[in-house]
């Protein structure tokens, strides 16, 4: 049973706030946490000139370190530790197998609003089927359990099966007691634009019946969560804006990421991509066919 948080350490700060980031969700989901490093030995140590005894060793302060840490905050939350000889993309991945979440930290860009996604978290987010949630060293270092009034916002696609990613939205903003905003933004058919006389009934006849669909598919959640208060916000223009706009103030940002099979390997949408680059809160990427 996938019941418990995973969370990748390596002794940087974006680790270490993904890391209490990671405890606070545990204690908020009831569930042990499980603290993981990668040791990339022998193909790329940690610091060049350095043998692997003492890139063991060092892992293992990093891990103790964060262990030490996050039980003086959470003396209650059952915490496990796991340091392992892989690419830290694939063993990462692999632990996520068995866990209810992964998360991961990211550094943010400076005075800039968004993060910068490391190759090995973003091969990560591609690589597994479990929810993943990158945090910045800039979000609350104290987790989603300080300032639970922050709300989440989820963004909808009508297009896509998405009931993974308003499964977990709706689950958190209920441990959370928070709002719930569903984002969805919308493009005029391509075929408009060759119109020569258009007329402004179409685009609010099509936002109307955009609007219904998206009630629709957020019906039978506010059914299964009535004690979440959801917030509906239609836009026409780009999704991912629109969510990058709303994360301002946001405790946490959900986006889907369809699983496409292919020659080419696994990626991202381009809404999951805008997001995870731009957005200002941490955020939950979730698999769906």
């Amino acid at each position: 049973m996938k019941n418990h948080v995973t969370v990748g350490v390596d002794g940087s700060p974006e680790s270490r706030a993904a890391a209490r980031w990671a405890a606070q969700e545990a204690v908020l989901r009831q569930v042990p946490l499980r603290l993981v490093h990668a040791v990339d030995w022998p193909l790329d140590p940690v610091f060049p000139g350095l043998g692997s005894q003492d890139v063991d060793r060092w892992a293992d302060q990093a891990l103790t370190e964060a262990a030490q840490e996050l039980r003086g905050r959470h003396p209650h939350l059952e915490i496990t530790t796991r340091c392992l000889t892989a690419r830290p993309a694939a063993a990462l991945a692999a632990e996520a197998a068995d866990a209810g979440l992964l998360v991961l930290g990211s550094r943010g860009l400076g005075g800039l609003v968004g993060f910068i996604v490391g190759s090995a978290a973003m091969s990560t987010v591609v690589a597994t089927d479990t929810p993943v949630v990158l945090v910045r060293v800039a979000d609350n270092p104290d987790g989603p359990g300080t300032g639970t009034n922050a709300e989440i916002v989820v963004g909808v696609d009508i297009h896509e099966a998405c009931d993974r990613v308003l499964a977990f939205a709706f689950e958190e903003a209920d441990r959370r007691n928070c709002l719930l905003r569903a984002v969805h933004g919308w493009k005029m058919p391509a075929a408009y634009g060759y119109v020569p006389f258009f007329d402004p009934d179409n685009e609010r006849d099509i936002g109307r019946s955009v609007t219904h669909m998206v009630d629709d598919m957020l019906l039978p959640w506010q059914h299964k969560f009535p004690d979440v208060n959801v917030s509906r916000n239609v836009f026409m223009g780009s999704a991912g804006g629109h969510l990058v706009q709303a994360s301002h103030g946001a405790g946490l940002v959900v986006v889907g990421r369809h699983v496409r099979r292919s020659p080419l390997g696994a990626h991202l949408g381009s809404v999951a991509h805008a997001v995870l680059h731009h957005a200002a809160a941490p955020v939950a990427v979730i698999a769906h066919d």
